[in-house]
C-alpha cells in the first residue's frame, strides 16, 4: 500500500523555524550573556527568510524578545513575523522537543511525540507538554497537533522527501526510548506516522560529548535526494577516527530507492574543543539548518570554519551561506541544528 503521508525533507518550503529561548531555570543559567547573542544571531537570520516561533518561560522575556525581534522585521519591511508564546520548557532543544510535520491529503498534521530527554537523562516533562502549550496559544495556527505515544526527536531522523529516512541504530533502538520496539517495529511506526519507505539504518559513528546516542543531524545529512553529506575524521590518532571511518564506509553502501549510489561529500574536522573540565564538546559542521533560501552553518572559531563554509557554498549554490558562531552552544553538548525546528509551509499563518 502507498502512503499518503509525507514527512518533507528540510529544504522543502516552510512557514517558520522553532526556538525555544533559554533562561535561568535552564542549565544554560550560568552562560546566558554567551548564549543569548547565539539565539538572537539565529533568530534574525531566520526573520529575513521567513516566520519564527519563539516561546520562552518567563513571560516579561517572552514578550521582551518577541517586540524586540519584531521590531527588527518591521525595520527590513517584514511586518508581523515574531509569534512569541510564554511557555514553560526545562530546556533549549527545539529539534527535539518540537513537532515533527507530515503532509497528508487533509494539509499539514503536527506529530506530538513523546520526550524523554533522550532516554530519562534529565528533566523532561515541561519540553514533552511544551508542543501543547504553543498551538493552544495558537502559534500553529488551525494545523492539528496530534499528541503519539512514541518517543522520537527531530535530530534522530532525516527524510529525503521521498520517503527515505536516514537514522542511526544506536539512537533509535536504545532500550530507554521505546523498549517494546526492534529494528522492524520501529520502521513499522516510521512507515505508519512519517510515511517512510524504507529506513537506511548506520550502526557506526558517534561524536564524543554527544547526549543524544548518536543523533543522525550530528554525523550526516541529506542536501538533496541524491546526495549526502557527513562528517570525516583523518587524524588517525582521533578517538573518532575508527567509528566515523566505518560510518563512511556505510554509506558508500547505501543506495538511493531507484539503485544508484548516493553522492557523498565530507565536511571538515574542526579541531578538538574541550570544555574548563576538559571535556571534548561535540563540535559538528554536520548540525546545519535549511531555511528557505539559506543555509544556516555553525561555525567554531577553529581554523577549520573556513573550509566548511566554502564546502556548504558548493553544496548549497543557490542559498546564502549564513555563518552562526556557536562555540557557546556546544558548553551544553548541541549545535545549531540541534535549538531550532523548522515547521512546513501552511502551518504558520500570523
Amino acid at each position: 500500500m502507498t502512503s499518503t503521508r509525507t514527512l518533507p525533507a528540510e529544504w522543502a518550503p516552510q512557514s517558520a523555524v522553532m526556538l525555544t529561548w533559554p533562561h535561568p531555570g535552564t542549565d544554560w543559567a550560568s552562560r546566558l550573556d554567551e548564549v543569548d547573542p547565539v539565539f538572537d544571531a539565529i533568530a534574525r537570520a531566520v526573520l529575513r527568510h521567513e516566520h519564527l516561533v519563539i516561546s520562552c518561560e518567563h513571560v516579561f522575556r517572552a514578550q521582551a524578545l518577541g517586540d524586540d525581534l519584531n521590531r527588527y522585521a518591521q525595520e527590513h519591511g517584514l511586518p508581523g513575523r515574531v509569534i512569541s508564546v510564554p511557555a514553560p520548557a526545562n530546556d533549549t532543544w527545539a529539534r527535539d522537543h518540537g513537532p515533527i510535520t507530515v503532509i497528508t491529503p487533509d494539509g499539514p498534521e503536527l506529530l506530538d511525540f513523546r520526550f524523554n530527554a533522550w532516554g530519562g537523562k534529565f528533566p523532561w516533562e515541561k519540553d514533552d507538554a511544551l508542543n501543547r502549550h504553543l498551538a493552544n496559544a495558537g502559534a500553529f495556527g488551525k494545523t492539528p497537533l496530534r499528541p503519539v505515544d512514541l518517543v522520537l526527536e527531530g535530530g534522530s531522523i532525516e527524510s529525503d522527501g521521498q520517503g527515505t529516512v536516514l537514522a542511526t541504530s544506536e539512537c533509535l533502538l536504545t532500550p530507554t526510548r521505546n523498549p517494546d520496539l526492534d529494528r522492524a517495529g520501529i520502521e513499522a511506526a516510521l512507515s505508519e506516522l512519517l510515511g517512510a519507505k524504507r529506513v537506511l539504518w548506520l550502526n557506526h559513528g558517534y561524536l564524543a560529548g554527544d547526549d543524544t546516542d548518536s543523533h543522525i543531524d550530528t554525523l550526516a545529512r541529506f542536501c538533496a535526494p541524491d546526495h549526502l553529506c557527513y562528517v570525516r575524521c583523518t587524524d588517525t590518532n582521533d578517538e573518532h577516527y575508527q567509528a566515523l571511518a566505518a560510518m563512511e564506509e556505510e554509506l558508500r553502501e547505501f543506495r538511493q530507492a531507484n539503485g544508484e549510489p548516493y553522492r557523498l561529500t565530507a565536511l571538515p574536522w574542526p579541531d578538538a574543543i574541550h570544555d574548563e573540565d576538559g571535556e571534548r564538546l561535540p563540535a559538528t559542521y554536520a548540525n546545519f539548518l535549511i531555511i528557505n533560501g539559506a543555509v544556516l552553518v555553525p561555525v567554531y572559531d577553529v581554523p577549520q570554519d573556513a573550509d566548511a563554509l566554502t564546502v556548504f557554498r558548493e553544496i548549497f549554490a543557490d542559498r546564502e551561506i549564513v555563518p552562526v558562531p556557536c562555540r557557546p552552544l556546544i558548553a551544553q553538548h548541541g549545535s545549531l541544528h540541534c535549538v531550532t525546528m523548522q515547521i512546513p509551509e501552511g502551518v504558520v499563518q500570523p
